[in-house]
Parts: structure tokens; sequence; C-alpha cells
């Protein structure tokens, strides 16, 4: 009742006088006459005041405020109309003198008194009770997963047709391969200071940043229309290099800071979805919009379409980014991403958190098992082409589509992987059976390609991708688990420089064996780290902590948020402050 009286009061601009209430506050209350009381105040030296309610026969409440003669709190119980008594209790001397006030209509409520035995869940503040997932976060994961596509489109679309660029520049597939490298040596000296800014700015910046730059890029490499303008090429693919960095690790950050307990794996593999399907993309549209032809100045037009395509599609991107993306929903979805709220700290050091994450013995075996497989992939992927080449001469296109069909039944397997671990929460297990089966794809892919049967590569290819990259998202929500509640971030981060570190390694080193001694040893040389990689991924135990963070508290029922038509909670003080 006290409630709703003072609700109607302030709905017709008459608000209730009403005080902000601290631990030493005490109330006195008495049935009133016409249902409005009057408050009195005694401060004390402290400046708390005490609140008596009085019964009133007014229509409106009066407020005066006296000093207190008594040293210490004192506590009178005087019987009411009701009958009922009531407790007066008065805090220490006070040293000003009488006052008369009336509240001012201008002043916002502050804390309402609740009847006693009445309370709710306390909280720093209106939102911090309530745990609800945003519509927004389907359009936010969407508009992640579309940029990040985007970039990854740029990474792999010179590897795809890697010998017609070399024809068209006039240089050696070492290099073309590094356009691809690139890609992964930037990304190691930029991860700390980015996911540094990722702590520091949050997810909007950095999605800003991330598709800026990946627009100026494509722009950029419209400028090496000409065979003596490889260096230009070069800046616009370091530009979309630097891009990555602001996008890698932010699949897991986005699926915790946006979605409920029971979505957030299958988030984060739709976010990992957009830049496998760039990587399919790359593989297919590159060798339909740029044939291998002999004249110089119809290749240069075929190449302009392409990256005139890349820049409106990166240019409508960015600017989308801008319209949706938000620093995080008005309230957390789930238990866990409101207690990471609470723990946060904003004087907490950076590289503190760094040495926190190495000290953890099973998250620096995943950061190992995870380089290993994502690197064997990274450097499938850059060399396919030559690798379908010499088995195929001619086959550019197809080449194109056996890389289609790795990404895109990688892209099965990592949807299919976020849903089962939503469901199970199996987290180790389904990592180390998914590792397992990359490597038999992976030594099946490698003693079925000398067959000379296209047929069979686009099987045991598709075989491999289902496992090989879908083992990525996992990988990502893993670490995660391992790592609670230190930032997605960072963790993500060291997972991607472990991949670069190895993909770089695996390039060069495949590349070298493959020019030397053929296709069979070096997939072999993949095959035998990706089997230490399942040897180290038996030993990581599952410590799931951010799944028992959820259980430790039961959650809320989540609810879909609807932004335009909220109530607030009120701040509530219960028995135990008074």
């Amino acid at each position: 009742m006290v409630n709703e009286n003072l609700n109607q009061e302030e709905s017709n601009d008459n608000p209730a006088p009403e005080s902000a209430i601290h631990t030493d506050t005490s109330y006195s209350t008495h049935p009133s006459v016409s249902g409005h009381p009057s408050v009195s105040i005694h401060p004390s030296v402290s400046g708390h005041p005490s609140v008596s309610i009085h019964p009133s026969v007014s229509g409106h409440p009066s407020v005066s405020i006296h000093p207190s003669v008594s040293g210490h709190p004192s506590v009178s119980i005087h019987p009411s109309v009701s009958g009922h008594p009531s407790v007066s209790i008065h805090p220490s001397v006070s040293i000003d003198p009488s006052v008369s006030v009336r509240p001012s209509s201008s002043a916002p409520p502050s804390t309402f008194a609740q009847p006693s035995g009445v309370t709710q869940p306390s909280s720093s503040g209106p939102e911090g009770s309530v745990i609800k997932v945003s519509k927004r976060r389907w359009a936010v994961v969407l508009v992640f997963s579309c940029y990040s596509l985007c970039n990854a489109f740029q990474w792999i679309q010179y590897g795809s047709i890697n010998n017609i660029f070399m024809t068209f520049y006039g240089v050696s597939a070492f290099a073309i391969d590094w356009l691809s490298m690139c890609y992964m040596l930037t990304y190691i000296p930029l991860l700390l200071p980015v996911a540094w800014m990722l702590e520091k700015f949050g997810l909007r910046t950095i999605a800003i940043i991330g598709s800026a730059l990946n627009c100026l890029g494509a722009w950029v490499k419209l400028g090496s229309l000409e065979p003596h303008l490889f260096p230009v090429t070069v800046v616009g693919q370091v530009i979309c290099s630097v891009a990555q960095v602001f996008i890698l690790g932010m699949p897991s950050r986005i699926a915790s800071v946006w979605f409920g307990a029971n979505e957030v794996s299958t988030a984060c593999s739709i976010a990992v979805f957009g830049n496998q399907l760039g990587i399919a993309i790359g593989f297919l549209v590159p060798p339909v919009l740029v044939p291998n032809i002999n004249d110089q100045e119809k290749l240069a037009y075929h190449i302009s379409i392409m990256f005139y395509i890349i820049g409106s599609v990166a240019t409508l991107l960015f600017i989308l980014v801008i319209i949706v993306f938000k620093e995080k929903p008005k309230y957390p979805p789930s238990r866990a991403q409101s207690l990471s709220y609470a723990l946060a700290s904003t004087d907490a050091s950076y590289f503190s958190s760094i040495v926190r994450l190495f000290k953890n013995l099973n998250f620096v075996l995943l950061v190992i098992t995870y380089g290993l497989n994502a690197g064997a992939f990274y450097a499938l992927s850059t060399l396919l082409n030559r690798m379908v080449i010499l088995h195929f001469p001619g086959e550019e296109v197809n080449a194109g589509r056996i890389g289609l069909t790795i990404v895109i039944a990688g892209m099965f397997g990592a949807m299919i992987s976020g849903i089962w671990l939503d469901k199970s929460k199996t987290y180790k297990e389904t990592t180390l059976v998914v590792y397992i089966m990359t490597l038999v794809g992976m030594v099946v892919y490698t003693f079925t390609l000398n067959l000379e049967r296209l047929w069979v590569v686009f099987i045991t290819a598709g075989t491999l991708g289902f496992f090989m990259t879908g083992y990525l998202p996992l990988g990502f929500e893993f670490a995660v688990e391992l790592t609670y509640p230190e930032c997605e971030g960072i963790s993500s981060g060291l997972l991607n420089v472990s991949a670069q570190i190895f993909g770089i390694i695996f390039t060069i080193s495949q590349g070298q064996i493959i020019d030397n001694y053929g296709t069979k040893p070096g997939n072999i040389f993949l095959c035998v780290f990706l089997a230490l990689g399942s040897a180290l991924t038996a030993f990581i135990k599952a410590d799931l902590r951010r799944q028992k963070a959820n259980k430790d508290t039961p959650e809320t029922k989540v609810q879909e948020e609807e932004e335009s038509n909220i109530s607030k909670v009120p701040t509530v003080v219960s028995e135990a402050h008074l």
C-alpha cells in the first residue's frame, strides 16, 4: 500500500516525501486516518536521519527536521490509533537547529520503504537483479558474422587462384603465399594491444575499428590493377590482416556478453560460422570471377570486378556495424555474466590476467592443441590450390570447389557441435572426439589424393573439413570454460596467436616439402602434428568454471527483453539494512 500511495501521488505531480534510507535509519509506523502519513526526521551527527511515521489527518504529508537530544539511539514505544504499538528510534546528538522543509517536486524519489517482511532481492541497482536476453543479440551476431566473412574472403582470395596471380604480377608462388601468411604474421604482435583495447573500450569500438580497416584494405587493393603494382596489393592485404586482429577474438566475447547460458555455444558457432563461410566463398568465387587467361588487360578487368564487389560489400557492412552494434545489453543474459560484471575491476592488471592464464595448465594444453589443429587448417587452405593443380592440371575451379566443400562441411560440424555442447556440456569429450576424427580424416585425405579420382577427393576433403573446421568454435568455448572469469578476448586471442604461429610454420614447411618431395609427404607432415594434438587433448581436465558459476546460484528464468516496455525494478531495502 505504501508503494501504491507513493506511485499515485507521484503520477499526480504531488510527490511523496521520500528520503534516502541508510543503515542507521529507523521506522515508526502508525496507521493513518487518510492513508497519507507524515514524516518526522531527526538527523544525527553523521547526517543520517531516522524516520518516524505518525498518523496524519491531512491529505498531504508534512516533514519536520529537528535535533535529537539523546546521545545514544533511543527507543520509544507508544500505542497508535489502531492499537498497534510503534517504535521510534532517535540516533545521536545533532547540532543543527530545527528546520521545517517541504519536499521538492523536482527531487527524484529514492528508496521506497517496504513493510516488514516484504522484501525483494537486493542489488546494486535496478538492473543488477534482472537476467534477460535481448532481441538485439541476433542482429549483433549476424552483422559480426557478415563482416568476419568479408575479411576471411580477402584472406584466401589470392591463395585460391595462386597460379593466376603469379602470372599477373610476375612473382613467385612463395610471394603469393605471403599474402595469406601476412594475416598470421600481423596477428602475433598485435594481439595483446587489441585485447587490451577490447577490455578498455569494449565491443562496439573494436567492431567499428575492425570493420573500418577491412573496408579500407578492400579499396586500397583497387589501386593494384597493374602488373607492376604488386606492392600496393600487399599494402591492402596487410591492412585487412590488421582488421583480422580486431575480429578473431570476438566470437566468444559476443556469445558471453549477449547470450544466455543455454545459447553461448551455439552463438559462438554462429560467429565463427561467418569466418568459415567467408573462406568457403573465397575458394568458390575468385576462380569464377577471374579466369585463367593470358591477356593481361582482360585479366586486370576481371580482377577489378572482384575488388569492386568486395569493396562495396565491406562498405555496407561498416555502416551496419555503426548502426547495429551496442556495447552490451541492458541486462546481463546469464548468471555467469552477471557475476562477471560484479568481479570486473577497472584497476585489475591486464598482464596479471595473462599470467594467471599461463599458470592454468589445462588452458596451456588447449592453446597448444588448438594451434596445431588450426595451423594445419591454415596450411591446408593456403596450399590447396597448389596440391590440386599438381594432381589435376587446369582444374582451378574444382580446386576452389574442394576448398568450398571443406569449409561448408566444417560449418555444419561447427553448428552441430555448438548445439550439442549447449545440450550436453561435455566440452572435454566432444573436443577429444572431434580432434581424433580430424586426424582420421587427414590420414584418409592424404592417401586418396594421388588416386587421381576427383570425386574421391571431394568426399575425403569434406569429411576432413567437417571435423577440422568444426573444431575451431569448440576450442573457443572450451577455453572460456577453463578460464572463467578471465576476459574472453584474452583467452580467444591467445588461442589465435598459437594458431597463427603454427599456421606460418606449417605453411612454409609443408610448402617446401610439397615442392621438393610431393604432396603425400607434405600431408603426412600435418598428420604427425595432429596425432600429437590428439594425445595432448586427452590430458586436459574438464574444469568447467563457467558452468559451475551458473549452477552455484539458480538462474532466474531467462526472458526476452522488451526494450521499449520494461518497468524498472525499484531498489529495495530489507530488514537487514534497517
